[in-house]
């Protein structure tokens, strides 16, 4: 496999770290909190391959409050993963994390060794500490398998303070994303790019146009992107996705506000000064 492994940096109070560990798994550091999004470390998917490495390992990751699942995909929620996370974190605090996922999908983690498990539909909330937790709609689908329909799906809006982070999970682009922003108002988006071919593949995933279009509804200030590069999922050239979504970024203006992360970076947030809507600019500082 490509890549190298590094160990995410860490935050201090008041700041927001996003690690991208490579496809839709990221690190999240929030409110003195360690959260996990569809964290995937298996070089296997059954007979998917896993072409890059992830840019964590386990072992390096701090002790994790709560692993957040958008969707049951075997590519977003791994078992053996999972039992891996719970394990690392009981070995360095004693206690095991707790565990969010969408309606229907309890049944899948109830025996890993979480903590608690709490199920969401679309804009209920959990409060952790001092971050609240929101499960948003998608353009998707939950199945693990083909009889299993009626598992939920969505993405979360993450927010604490001043800042606010949302990562989409997989949807296909449509009008919902001028409700997240009225009602939520991220500031961060993950969002993916990749898995849009053949053009039917758009009804429930994004091209890097469609991607830009969500940023561009949600208003937000900073995009990340990702579920690329991966996995081989879709008739695109694994390559392709990246360059062309920072062509049409550069196309429409907005390349300063993308920032790809390779796998294991981290970006660090805080908030200088106050914007016209009374909360601090989000700056992003070095890490390396």
């Amino acid at each position: 496999m490509q890549g190298e492994q590094r160990k995410p940096v860490l935050t201090q109070n008041g700041e927001v770290g996003v690690t991208f560990i490579g496809h839709s798994s990221f690190l999240v550091q929030i409110g003195r909190l360690n959260l996990l999004v569809d964290p995937v470390f298996a070089s296997w998917l059954i007979v998917l391959h896993r072409l890059r490495k992830p840019g964590v390992a386990i072992k390096h990751l701090p002790p994790i409050d709560a692993v957040l699942l958008s969707h049951a995909h075997m590519d977003h929620l791994n078992l053996p993963s999972l039992r891996r996370i719970v394990r690392h974190t009981r070995r360095l605090t004693g206690k095991a994390p707790q565990v969010i996922v969408p309606w229907n999908v309890t049944d899948l983690v109830a025996d890993l060794g979480f903590s608690s498990v709490t199920a969401l539909s679309w804009w209920q909330s959990i409060q952790i500490g001092n971050v609240e937790i929101t499960l948003t709609p998608a353009k998707h689908w939950g199945a693990r398998k083909m009889t299993d329909t009626h598992r939920g799906f969505g993405g979360y809006v993450i927010r604490n303070g001043g800042h606010s982070l949302y990562h989409s999970g997989d949807t296909g682009y449509f009008e919902g994303f001028h409700e997240i922003r009225e009602r939520l108002a991220p500031r961060i988006a993950l969002l993916p790019i990749g898995a849009y071919s053949p053009d039917s593949f758009r009804s429930v995933h994004t091209s890097p146009e469609d991607a830009l279009q969500i940023f561009a509804d949600l208003r937000a200030e900073t995009m990340i992107p990702m579920h690329y590069g991966t996995f081989c999922l879709s008739a695109e050239p694994m390559d392709e996705p990246l360059p062309r979504l920072l062509s049409a970024a550069n196309w429409t203006g907005v390349s300063p506000k993308v920032l790809p992360l390779v796998e294991g970076e981290t970006k660090i947030f805080s908030r200088n000064g106050t914007s016209n809507e009374g909360v601090g600019a989000l700056t992003a500082r070095e890490t390396a």
